[in-house]
């Protein structure tokens, strides 16, 4: 539908679209986490029932994840928070809803604080406070040598690590947001705490909605993942019109 989308640095982003009922006005981009891509579960069935509530979602993977050009030790928030305007660039004049799942959160925060072309954001366990993640998750491991949770096909690198310290928490930028937020997050979420999406509403100012899913972990698992989508699906409709 938007032919060959590429970032600043010239890499092919991998995405797939959703057609829904092909509005022309608005469109849902959903954005994954750390270690993750498009095709990852919990983005998939949320894409699959925004399309069946007529809403067409454009699912990517960051460059350097899934099938995306790139290389994954360069993979950081702030080249991903680019990535994300090179999506934006290419659907073109649109209503946008972005998701964000975990980091991808993060990124929408980013780009949302700054970015008038996003006019409504989703923030699905959205890590908040990344260079105490990185710390908590990755301060065992020697950047550049080791890996992200055993995974050899995701290297740890420096370029991460300092880019987190860099950033430190996006939890100021809430007070940024102008445009409709969702925040859904799990109470049993042992990757990102609930407490960073408490945080960050409580800087916020225009008074988001916060849905907390009792007992769902940080990939919305089992039962938790129908009621996740049902959630934002009706959100994200209210938001279309």
């Amino acid at each position: 539908m938007f032919g060959e989308i590429k970032n600043q640095q010239g890499e092919q982003l991998d995405y797939t679209v959703h057609a829904g009922e092909s509005r022309s006005d608005f469109i849902a981009i959903i954005g994954h986490g750390v270690t993750g891509n498009k095709d990852r579960p919990v983005v998939v069935a949320l894409a699959e029932g925004l399309e069946a509530a007529g809403i067409p979602t454009l699912r990517m993977s960051f460059a350097g994840n899934g099938d995306s050009g790139g290389q994954f030790a360069v993979c950081t928030i702030s080249k991903e928070t680019d990535d994300l305007g090179s999506v934006l660039d290419a659907v073109g004049d649109r209503k946008i809803c972005y998701i964000g799942h975990s980091m991808g959160s993060a990124v929408g925060v980013r780009r949302t604080s700054s970015d008038s072309r996003i006019n409504a954001l989703v923030s699905l366990a959205g890590m908040v406070h990344t260079g105490e993640f990185a710390r908590r998750e990755f301060g065992g491991e020697t950047p550049d040598a080791g890996c992200m949770w055993e995974e050899e096909s995701c290297p740890l690198s420096s370029n991460f690590m300092n880019d987190m310290a860099a950033i430190h928490s996006v939890v100021d930028l809430g007070a940024q947001i102008s445009v409709p937020w969702l925040l859904v997050h799990g109470t049993e979420d042992d990757v990102v705490p609930i407490g960073d999406s408490r945080d960050i509403i409580a800087k916020a100012t225009n008074s988001p909605e916060f849905f907390e899913i009792a007992g769902a972990n940080h990939v919305f698992s089992d039962e938790a993942l129908a009621v996740m989508v049902n959630k934002v699906t009706e959100w994200v409709e209210a938001q279309a019109g």
